[in-house]
Formats: C-alpha cells, sequence, structure tokens
C-alpha cells in the first residue's frame, strides 16, 4: 500500500501510534512516518512492524531506539539530524508520545534548540478509557502509574482525595488488585471505580463497582493486558442544589441564563443541563 510522501518542515514529530488495534492510526501519521527523514522509537522493532502492516518502507532512512533510558548523546543526535533540515518522527510503543511515555527529556532538549516539536495527534488510551467508562469526563485529572509499594501508592492516593474530577491511573495487570484495594483503603470502599482492560484489542473489557467489591473480585479473578484504571469524584465534589441555586442568583446578576448555568455546572461538578433547569426555575421566579 503507497502512501503519499508530503515534503516535512525540519522539526521533531510526536507520532500517536494504535494502542491495540493496528488500523487506529490517522492518515497524516502514516504521511509523517512515511517521510520523516529519521525515526526514533522507544522499540524500534515495534515501530518497523507497524510500518510493515501499512505498507511503509524504511528506504534506508536510520531508526534509532529512544527510551527512558536513553542519555544526552542520543537526544543530540537527534537534534543535530533536525538542525540538518530533517524531520524526526519519534513513536512510543503505543499511543501518544509523552502520555506515561518517554519523550518528555527529548521533546524539551528540541524546543531549547530551538526547534519546533509537532503533535500529531491519534490514540491514546487515556481518552479512550474517558469515553467509555460511564464516569465523568468534563473534568479529570491523569496521575499516570503510582509507585509500586503500598505505603507510598496509598501517600499518592491521598494526594488525590480532593480532586475535582475523574481520577485516571494506568496499571500493571500484576499490581490492578492491590491498586483498587488501595483506592478502597484510602478514598472509601464505595467509591465507585472502572478498570478499562485491552482497550481496542479483541478482548476489550470494562470492569465496575464500588472498590471494595471490585477488589474482592480482582483478587479472585486476576486480570490480563494493559489496564486503565479510572475513580469517580467523591461525593463531596458533588454540589447540592441549594448550592447550586445560591450561585447560580450570584452568577445570574451580570450573565445570561445560559452563561450562567455553563459557569456554575463547571466550577461545582454538576451536569449543565440540570443545572440549566434550576436557573430557568429561578428566572421565572424572579
Amino acid at each position: 500500500m503507497n502512501h503519499p510522501e508530503t515534503p516535512l518542515d525540519a522539526g521533531l514529530y510526536l507520532v500517536a501510534t494504535p494502542i491495540g488495534n493496528a488500523r487506529d492510526i490517522t492518515l497524516r501519521a502514516l504521511d509523517v512516518l512515511a517521510s520523516a527523514g529519521l525515526i526514533a522509537a522507544e522499540d524500534t522493532r515495534t515501530a518497523r512492524k507497524l510500518m510493515d502492516l501499512h505498507g511503509l518502507e524504511t528506504g534506508g532512512r536510520a531508526m534509532l531506539a529512544y527510551h527512558d533510558h536513553s542519555g544526552p548523546g542520543v537526544r543530540d543526535r537527534i537534534i543535530a539530524a533536525i538542525a540538518a533540515g530533517q524531520a524526526v518522527a519519534y513513536v512510543a510503543e503505543a499511543g501518544t508520545p509523552l502520555l506515561a511515555d518517554p519523550g518528555f527529556q527529548l521533546a524539551r532538549a528540541v524546543r531549547a534548540a530551538g526547534h519546533p516539536v509537532v503533535a500529531v495527534p491519534g490514540a491514546s488510551a487515556l481518552l479512550a478509557a474517558l469515553a467509555v467508562s460511564g464516569l465523568p469526563t468534563d473534568r479529570f485529572h491523569f496521575a499516570g502509574f503510582l509507585p509500586n509499594a503500598q505505603a507510598a501508592r496509598r501517600a499518592a492516593l491521598s494526594g488525590l482525595r480532593d480532586q475535582n474530577g475523574t481520577v485516571v491511573l494506568y496499571e500493571s495487570p500484576r499490581r490492578l488488585a492491590a491498586l483498587v484495594a488501595d483506592i478502597a483503603a484510602t478514598l472509601g470502599a464505595e467509591r465507585e471505580v472502572v478498570v478499562c482492560r485491552e482497550l481496542t484489542k479483541r478482548f476489550e473489557e470494562r470492569l465496575s463497582g464500588t472498590a471494595e467489591d471490585l477488589a474482592r473480585r480482582l483478587a479472585d479473578h486476576p486480570v490480563k493486558g494493559e489496564c486503565v484504571v479510572l475513580i469517580a469524584p467523591g461525593p463531596e465534589d458533588v454540589a447540592g442544589d441549594e448550592a447550586v441555586r445560591a450561585a447560580l442568583v450570584n452568577a445570574m446578576e451580570t450573565m445570561r441564563v445560559k452563561d450562567a448555568a455553563t459557569a456554575v455546572a463547571g466550577a461545582m461538578g454538576r451536569p449543565r443541563r440540570e443545572v440549566y433547569q434550576i436557573a430557568l426555575a429561578l428566572k421565572d421566579t424572579t
């Protein structure tokens, strides 16, 4: 399969790659991989396999490994290629580079050297999990991987207690049951938790329940595959109707009803439709 080779300006292109299904790659990503003068990858074997699947040939172009253990020498080589006028495509093993994946130091170094860093967006386990979780998506906090040790992990979870929105974590299936048990211990046994496993793959699965119940199920029936863990906002994050009415009264002194509803809903973690109905009722009584 041939892809158009569009000339690219010199710079670092952060190319999102599929998180499971190989067809979840954008046409622009294929163009960049076909045209870049140098391809840097967290795992060159994975990158080469992806290119083979989509009929892209390296054509003698260099492929360079860049991962968490790569030092300044590798970064200098990439920056030198960009300075020489080349476009460099950087791909993580799966998903969007820099999001719990390598690339942060590289992107900073390229930008510090005065060269552009360009996003080529696409697949992301973070966004895919949010979309199918059933939890609020208007406000969320991504915390990546928490520490492995239980004491440090519980301390990190305690620090997330007051987040006003859905909390999203990545976790190894080996530590998944322990993580959910720690969520129950630190954030409350009744806190709703959703686990999205093997997203976009054949055995994709969504598990949900209270932290206590889900921890018990996972301990009895361990799972395999990549996991995203989502924690629902706590009860304290959802303002009651009286608090919403008071906020609307103040907001509607200077804003239109629709704008006031939007502002209050965002600030207080309530669905906009509900807040708008309360605002309309207030308007009718004034």
